[in-house]
């Protein structure tokens, strides 16, 4: 991984097989030996969201700086002739950890001004000199590439001249509601969750009448909620009455743009990826059992052993998800989110993802690392340190469990900016994450390492 300013295109020789991303590439913009210019704007729904309604109470507090430093996982992706923006450096020795591994082999570009609560788009709008090198890339073959398109990331590739890899904001907008997703499947006849979408207060209360009758708890979503925020889930009537009353202040044809629906007791919490190709193709990626803590998505672990059936079922939904998404103007990566019940029952689309999703980042690291006979843990470890921390320090405090790319199992940290993102001068804790893929010869193994790994980084950290 380099860092410079010059404009130069280096154009990488062509793989022997199309990798994750050289796939990628050929399906939204034709050419597997384009070049991306990597935006990850983490929580892109925020964009989508502003002006809509929302839910009283839902919505909690999180930690933007640390949100916006996920964009470092950018360079998991990048090939020779790529680059990712950044909005500071990284830390030279993970620097030095990644290049050991391969993984890193774009190019930087660091903006001037790291404001903690603008994306990575915003703060590369706010710096002319990013702007003007981006510009320079604009050779017919070099393209935006963000984890989603919203108005930013449009005035982007107005100002440098640069097409995006996707469509326009206003359809990413569309197709990545929670309303779309439901009317979707009510449409297409896949299976679904009772439920309703709920354009007014009124439509809720009777949504809410019917959900309630059989005493099974109801969960209600914004339609452009993001990572657990903008739901509640009521678990009677009186709760149910308490919302309605605040929302009906509004009065009863107020617009509230929410999804109601039973809460499905899960067995496991799935999420498959495929792509949309420009030509209205449409290519299954892969299928993860997500790590879900107190409702927040905490990773994946794969590779995940399904009934033969049960994988056909998804193949099956991916394809008519993504005809239907395709018909509504989209192409590119999709995540959807999927229950198995308790009784074995695949639920296939809870929620449409039709951005990069945190699988997507580990594309490269899953083709490279986690062949055949091997597993591996998206792992996210939350620390409470009172200073910054170096890499240096981490892999120290990691020892051996550190994965070197040597065909031993280990931790390979996928993220390292997360965990300085929020911190302080004053001594003070401050939240800090970092991200890593454990990953041993056998589930159990990848799952005792993550345990391990997560109490020697909380010792570094205490």
């Amino acid at each position: 991984m380099t860092t410079d300013t010059a404009p130069a295109r280096v154009v990488p020789a062509p793989p022997a097989a199309p990798g994750f991303v050289a796939r990628l590439k050929r399906d939204t913009v034709g050419e597997p030996r384009a070049s991306y210019v990597y935006l990850n704007n983490f929580e892109v729904e925020r964009s989508w969201a502003r002006g809509e309604p929302t839910l009283p109470g839902a919505r909690l507090s999180f930690a933007t700086a640390t949100v916006n430093r996920m964009e470092e996982l950018g360079v998991l992706l990048a090939d020779p002739g790529d680059v990712v923006v950044l909005k500071a450096a990284p830390d030279p020795g993970y620097a030095d950890y990644l290049a050991t591994l391969a993984l890193a082999e774009g190019r930087t570009l660091v903006v001037a001004g790291n404001d903690p609560v603008r994306s990575v788009t915003e703060d590369a709008l706010a710096d002319p000199a990013v702007v003007d090198i981006l510009a320079g890339l604009a050779d017919g073959h070099t393209y935006l590439a963000p984890l989603g398109i919203a108005a930013a990331e449009e005035e982007l590739a107005r100002r440098t001249g640069l097409p995006l890899a996707g469509p326009g904001a206003a359809v990413c907008k569309a197709v990545n509601g929670k309303m779309f997703s439901r009317r979707l499947v009510d449409a297409t006849g896949l299976r679904r969750v009772p439920g309703a979408v709920c354009e007014t207060v009124a439509d809720l209360a009777a949504a809410l009448d019917t959900l309630l009758r059989d005493g099974c708890r109801v969960v209600v979503k914004e339609s452009l909620g993001v990572s657990g925020r903008g739901m509640v889930v009521l678990a009677d009537r009186r709760r149910a009455d308490r919302l309605l009353r605040m929302l009906a202040r509004a009065g009863a044809d107020a617009t509230v743009n929410l999804v109601a629906e039973r809460w499905i007791e899960r067995a496991t919490d799935l999420n498959y990826q495929f792509v949309v190709a420009r030509t209205g193709a449409v290519r299954f990626e892969t299928v993860k059992a997500a790590v879900v803590e107190r409702g927040q998505h905490r990773g994946h672990r794969f590779p995940v052993d399904l009934p033969p059936d049960t994988r056909h079922e998804l193949r099956r939904a991916a394809e008519i998800l993504g005809a239907e998404l395709a018909a509504a103007g989209y192409f590119g990566m999709v995540g959807v989110d999927a229950i198995l019940d308790q009784d074995g029952v695949l639920y296939p689309c809870l929620e449409i993802n039709a951005r990069f999703n945190m699988s997507t980042y580990g594309g490269r690291v899953e083709e490279r690392f986690v062949g055949p006979g091997w597993h591996a843990v998206a792992a996210t470890f939350d620390l409470l340190p009172t200073r910054r921390h170096s890499f240096a320090e981490l892999a120290d405090a990691l020892g051996g469990l550190l994965f070197d790319g040597t065909g031993a199992p280990g931790v390979l940290v996928s993220n390292f900016a997360t965990l300085n993102a929020a911190a302080t001068d004053d001594g003070r804790q401050f939240a800090g994450r970092v991200y890593a893929f454990c990953i041993a010869d056998d589930p159990t193994a990848a799952r005792e390492l993550r345990g391990q790994a997560a109490e020697r980084l909380q010792a570094m950290a205490s």
